[in-house]
């Protein structure tokens, strides 16, 4: 089964950013994050359309 969301960490070396990149994204819209307990997970598919929607 593939995964649904990733770590703040693992969503910065998915896409070559640092973690307050990926927390800007989140604060502005272009990822989609949501709390789990005490973590904060990035959907895949936002990553996906990010990356697409620079191609």
């Amino acid at each position: 089964m593939e995964a649904l969301s990733i770590s703040i960490n693992d969503a910065a070396k998915a896409l070559g950013l640092g973690r307050t990149s990926i927390y800007a994204m989140i604060a502005d819209g272009r990822l989609e994050a949501f709390k789990l307990g005490r973590r904060r997970l990035v959907t895949v598919e936002s990553v996906r359309r990010l990356v697409a929607s620079k191609r």
